[in-house]
């Protein structure tokens, strides 16, 4: 574990003069990519968006560090033809989940108000629960990743890094999903699952990610010493147990769970509830 934190303490100056505080820094993670939310490349990106500043860069390496959990480095390549669009592909499936222009059917003021949010934990819970925000991949060259969960892995690292944990520290835990989320590091919370990177796993069912930031989402799920959900009592929790161990990328296989989750509604049957699905 290093002191990394002490690179982004409260006062140091940005570019533009504006003093970079504890909230400055917790919020600029979740506007790093908001040209994405708009349609927009890089080159097309606007520096302000809704009165906010947006697209700065993420200290740390937190972003690069996520993209690296959903993407392959080096120069992409379109991964499926015939789809050059920032919509995102449907890894559950297959479909284009967004239709029609960005802004229709008030997306536009969606995305304005989701980069308007000004406290960095009521943000963090604004990305838990987007809707628009599932709707863009990171890349058009990746549709099956999500620019949501690429958004939430993001800020966990940087709040990892911030607190002094270097990658190599860092579990994928198992929360209570009736409890309280843990800000900016819990990654994904619907009604039957609730999972943080953390640092600091306590005795929650956990497992180390890597020595490096890849694509290993398969693996790590793999060696949680419990399920997080009771694979002995429902086949709907098996399939998507089995399909986890299958998908690499880690924003993808979030927004599956979150999608499997929502279309099947596992948690209404016997496989939430009572005990986990025990060890390996």
């Amino acid at each position: 574990m290093t002191d990394s934190s002490a690179t982004a303490g409260a006062g140091r100056e940005s570019g533009d003069g504006e003093a970079v505080t504890d909230v400055v820094l917790m919020l600029a993670v979740y506007r790093h990519d908001a040209h994405k939310l708009r349609g927009r490349s890089h080159a097309a990106a606007r520096d302000w968006v809704a009165g906010v500043r947006v697209n700065e860069t993420v200290p740390l390496g937190a972003d690069r560090d996520a993209a690296l959990l959903s993407r392959p480095s080096g120069e992409p390549e379109q991964t499926l033809a015939a789809h050059e669009s920032p919509s995102r592909v449907s890894l559950l499936t297959g479909d284009v989940v967004l239709s029609g222009p960005v802004d229709a059917d008030g997306r536009g003021a969606a995305v304005r108000e989701l980069v308007r949010v000004e406290d960095p934990v009521a943000m963090h819970a604004a990305w838990l629960s987007s809707d628009v925000a599932g709707l863009f991949s990171e890349s058009v060259f990746y549709p099956y990743t999500s620019l949501q969960y690429h958004t939430l892995l993001a800020a966990a690292l940087l709040d990892n890094y911030r607190a002094g944990f270097e990658f190599a520290d860092l579990f994928l835990a198992v929360e209570d999903p009736d409890g309280s989320v843990t800000p900016h590091r819990t990654v994904l919370s619907t009604p039957d699952m609730q999972l943080c990177v953390t640092g600091e796993p306590g005795d929650r069912p956990a497992a180390r990610l890597a020595d490096a930031p890849a694509r290993c989402f398969a693996d790590v799920w793999a060696r949680l010493p419990e399920h997080p959900f009771d694979v002995d009592g429902d086949r709907v929790w098996r399939v998507l147990d089995a399909q986890l161990r299958r998908i690499r990328s880690w924003s993808a296989a979030l927004q599956f769970v979150e999608e499997f989750c929502r279309r099947f509604d596992p948690g209404s049957g016997t496989g939430r509830g009572g005990r986990r699905g025990g060890g390996r």
